[in-house]
């Protein structure tokens, strides 16, 4: 067999794996070791080693724990609830209000978090009860929940423009300033969506009688300030450049536990299962980094990726049709593989293809993680409506994916802008760090 030959078989063996329900890290071990094995049997042990050790002790990854720390110490410490308070003080009594005030409330704690589930979960555990005491639809009531929780890929600290940083090397900054235009237009569009939807069929979001007091409204804005302002801290101070991403990180989650010991809102068990879910979410995505890394010498050295630029060149497809090939082909991905299997399986062949069609790897980045999003609430995997049925188990499963429907049409909107306006994702970084 040729080398090519065995790249192709091994990423036969790899999907074989994945759809018996392997966990991807180690199926992506397993097949990147024993391929480097078969092509090059001196480099398959050194590699396994040393792409384990050097993932582990990545600097820019210490950033990851230390978001994620700061999302589960915020919604343990009730900050999350604050924002979604004062969101819903201020909006809740128009129709649809409760669901509008979901979706800002989860676009402030992705703020926090980076991440799409601990949104999802957070926000459904808060939001979900309101809304079923004003007799919500459940299609619409778990369907901002769980396109609302993959904000938290999108807005910046996200856990997805950190690991597409480590995987392409482009800078986490430059990431991170280019999903906050794109992020908060995505969440106008589902503001805009739940608008919409309620017009349109009023009895799916009865209007609220209750006034709440002016006194009041200002009040539950009073208590969101402290997460309002770590949040202005943590992404104002990288915009500003007063201090890097990693560094951000730190400050955050030290603001975070210091406002959380102020407030005394946090119990020891409360604490304990913060920073348990920390660890397993980094092990975990420390665990796919490792075997992405494994991965990706064993697809150099079978070839693949040259093979598949001649391909493309020796077709005369242009720039934007590799673009809406690769994005169809992410879209595709989606309905049945997660988020992040999606982005370390795909990059070590995008990447070239996206480089030699002269795009910018930054705004790709944001497209990709737009895509992403719209996995997380596809059919049949859809993470995030898997996690909000186990909030509402009595909702069946076609009433939440009838339900994420607009949302994901919002993004499908928001990735035809960025194509057609590269600068809603560039300006930012540009403005900060200077045009490349």
């Amino acid at each position: 067999m040729t080398d090519l030959q065995i790249g192709i078989a091994g990423f036969v063996v790899l999907f074989v794996l994945l759809f018996l329900r392997m966990p991807v890290a180690l199926a992506m071990m397993l097949v990147g070791f024993t391929g480097t094995l078969v092509i090059n049997p001196v480099a398959a042990l050194p590699v396994l080693a040393g792409e384990a050790f050097n993932t582990s002790t990545l600097y820019s990854m210490s950033m990851l724990p230390m978001f994620v720390l700061m999302g589960n110490m915020a919604g343990a410490a009730g900050l999350s609830r604050d924002l979604y308070d004062a969101a819903h003080a201020w909006m809740g009594r128009f129709r649809g209000g409760l669901a509008s005030a979901t979706v800002v409330g989860a676009a402030g704690f992705s703020a926090m978090s980076g991440s799409s589930l601990a949104s999802a979960v957070t926000m459904g555990r808060v939001a979900l009860p309101e809304m079923k005491r004003f007799r919500y639809d459940d299609g619409l009531s778990t369907g901002v929940i769980a396109a609302g929780g993959t904000l938290g890929i999108l807005i910046p600290p996200s856990a997805g423009f950190i690991v597409y940083s480590i995987l392409t090397e482009e800078s986490i900054g430059r990431l991170f300033m280019a999903g906050v235009l794109p992020g908060l237009l995505l969440t106008a569009l589902f503001v805009v969506a739940v608008t919409i939807q309620t017009s349109l069929k009023p009895d799916m979001a009865p209007s609220s009688d209750v006034r709440i007091p002016a006194a009041e409204k200002f009040a539950a804005l009073r208590r969101s300030l402290w997460i309002v302002g770590i949040i202005l801290v943590t992404i104002g101070g990288i915009y500003l450049g007063v201090f890097s991403a990693i560094e951000a990180a730190g400050i955050g989650t030290l603001l975070t536990c210091a406002v959380a010991a102020l407030r005394r809102s946090l119990t020891l068990g409360l604490v304990t299962k913060a920073v348990g879910n920390t660890l397993q979410a980094t092990g975990t995505t420390f665990l796919i980094l490792i075997g992405a890394f494994v991965l990706t010498p064993f697809i150099t050295l079978s070839g693949i990726p040259d093979a598949l630029l001649t391909l493309i060149a020796d077709s005369g497809a242009g720039p934007y049709t590799v673009l809406l090939l690769i994005l169809l082909t992410l879209i595709l991905l989606g309905t049945f593989l997660e988020g992040f299997a999606i982005l370390v399986l795909t990059l070590p062949f995008v990447q070239p293809m996206v480089m030699q069609a002269g795009f910018d790897m930054v705004w790709f980045g944001v497209l990709m993680v737009i895509v992403l999003e719209m996995g997380l609430i596809s059919p049949p995997v859809g993470v995030n409506v898997f996690v909000v049925k186990g909030i509402a188990p009595d909702v069946p499963m076609r009433t939440i994916f009838r339900g994420i429907i607009p949302f994901w049409l919002a993004m499908f909107v928001v990735l035809i802008v960025l194509v057609a306006f590269p600068a809603l994702a560039t300006l930012l970084p540009d403005s900060m760090f200077g045009a490349i």
